[in-house]
């Protein structure tokens, strides 16, 4: 489990974008494409290995009403599982 001091950075060969046919912000890995609302697509864009998720947090619940600490942690949680960030 990820913890508020882990550093998650995007995973090489991983691309972040925003798809207009989709409308909606992608995130283009190997194995497939992962849809993202605004939150999530704000946390993907902090994984750039040199803010920790608990900076991550803090940083979101300053944009976004209601974002939680564990929130980020079961978040960045589902991106490692699915290979598309590491943690440090």
């Amino acid at each position: 489990m990820t913890t508020l001091d882990a550093v998650p950075r995007v995973r090489r060969g991983v691309r972040c974008t925003y798809d207009k046919t989709r409308d909606s912000d992608v995130v283009l890995f190997p194995e497939g494409v992962l849809l993202l609302n605004e939150t999530a697509a704000a946390v993907v864009s902090r994984c750039d290995g040199s803010a920790s998720v608990g900076d991550i947090a803090l940083a979101l619940a300053d944009e976004f009403d209601g974002v939680q600490p564990d929130d980020v942690i079961e978040l960045v949680d589902r991106l490692v599982a699915r290979r598309v960030v590491d943690v440090d």
